[in-house]
């Protein structure tokens, strides 16, 4: 019995030596950018040690986009170096998707699911006041005005997140439960006009299909929510949006006598007015948030001329369907009805831009314990719908999705004191950066398990 004993352990040990030199021959050949996991070194504690290594590296990214940035569906350089980055680490790159956007598949070791993850490139025609040292100083023409151009909504630091976590999940590729498809989109602030794209040209050109996506995430940066914080809400979280134009016509007349013409200009005040008053007094704001806001207008050429015609294009944002459809059509009778009481006329076009962001709610329910670990339970929060808009809402309408606000206001800040999102004053914490790529990379990892 002793002597079957003996030889037992001495058999024990020969396999497990032989198990240990061939683990060690295994990671030997393996490439840098694949970890094999033990249960000492679990996925998650991988996670939070490669951010932590490649932190500095994410925000250089982040620093270069914002120094220079480019507008919707001009985001070349960008993309091209996205598409590089995700080429080195051997993740399969489709270049200008969607025009100039980038998708990368990742495919696990393991079979499973498909999940997404999302980051927008574009930046807005904004000049920038921040003093940093990689402010930018780029300048290009948009809708026929010269334009600084800004990284104004964050898009930047996503950018740099979401390649941060590819990072990760390419080094432990072996250990995934399926495959992960990087969405790397342009044009979220809206394409130029006559131009598609942004996420709806995305779907489009299929890319949430081959492989098929499960289920997609995304995260938006916040200007307005301390850093470590993280921000959700389940069902309708950002507003809908639509785009109009109000195309007044009257009469050009000389400026010291406008009672020999019909002045649009007039008129336009007049319907701005009126515009304010459809949610002012006729929308029922205790059933859902509206805006209408017009954010430019376009009339005459010279001081002392009445011209013939003044445009006003503005948004609207809604978060229910029957209040959009109801103010829509009070936008074409308040706006026609104005103008015919003057002698003039009023022409209104309604561009729809992107639907409710909606968010799963089996998908948050399973997921958001997620979030909580990653950020701590007391730093995660539930808000309030938004009447900002996002049109990631359209990778939500063709699949469950979930969307997530990261802080990114220095600690001890009043919201109030933040400068806001699309203003020339914007400015965001990077120590914030890392936990926006643990975020990304453990809702993969945990949505794929």
């Amino acid at each position: 019995m002793n002597l079957q004993k003996g030889a037992l352990i001495a058999l024990l040990l020969f396999f497990s030596t032989a198990t240990i030199y061939a683990q060690g021959t295994s990671l030997e050949k393996r490439p840098s950018s694949a970890i094999q996991l033990s249960a000492t070194n679990d996925i998650y504690t991988t996670i939070d040690k490669m951010a932590d290594e490649i932190d500095a590296k994410v925000i250089q990214w982040r620093r270069q986009m914002h120094e220079f940035p480019e507008l919707s569906n001009r985001e070349f350089k960008t993309g091209e170096m996205v598409a590089k980055h995700l080429e080195s680490l051997g993740i399969e790159v489709t270049r200008n998707f969607a025009k100039t956007g980038v998708k990368g598949v990742l495919k696990g070791g393991k079979p499973g699911p498909v999940v997404a993850l999302r980051a927008d490139m574009d930046a807005l025609p904004v000049t920038e006041r921040v003093d940093i040292p990689f402010a930018s100083k780029v300048k290009a023409v948009y809708n026929g005005v010269e334009t600084g151009v800004m990284h104004a909504c964050g898009h930047d630091t996503h950018v740099a997140m979401l390649m941060g976590a590819a990072e990760i999940l390419a080094a432990v590729k072996n250990d995934l439960k399926g495959t992960v498809v990087f969405m790397f989109q342009p044009a979220e602030e809206g394409a130029p006009p006559g131009e598609e794209g942004g996420a709806k040209l995305m779907v489009k050109e299929g890319i949430l299909n081959n492989p098929k996506v499960d289920a997609a995430f995304g995260i938006h940066i916040s200007s307005r929510e301390e850093v470590g914080k993280i921000n959700y809400k389940v069902a309708g979280v950002m507003a809908a949006a639509d785009r109009f134009v109000i195309n007044v016509k009257g009469k050009q007349s000389h400026g010291s006598m406008p009672w020999g013409g019909i002045d649009p200009i007039t008129v336009s005040a007049q319907i701005i007015q009126g515009l304010n008053n459809i949610i002012s007094r006729q929308t029922e704001l205790t059933k859902e948030a509206a805006v209408i806001s017009v954010g430019m207008i376009q009339g005459g050429v010279r001081n002392n001329i009445i011209p013939e015609s003044c445009k006003m294009i503005g948004t609207i944002r809604t978060l229910d369907v029957e209040m959009q459809k109801i103010i829509h059509d009070k936008i074409r009778l308040t706006a026609t009805s104005i103008a015919e009481s003057a002698g003039a006329t009023a022409e209104v076009e309604i561009v729809p831009y992107a639907p409710v962001v909606y968010n799963n709610l089996e998908l948050s329910r399973k997921m958001i314990p997620s979030v909580e670990r990653v950020a701590g339970a007391e730093n995660v929060k539930i808000t309030k719908a938004v009447t900002g808009a996002e049109d990631f809402a359209f990778f939500a309408n063709e699949v469950p999705s979930m969307f997530l606000f990261l802080g990114g206001m220095e600690k001890g800040m009043s919201p109030i004191d933040a400068p806001p999102h699309h203003t020339p004053d914007f400015y965001i914490d990077e120590s914030g950066l890392k936990l926006g790529v643990r975020t990304y990379a453990n809702l993969a990892v945990d949505y794929l398990k």
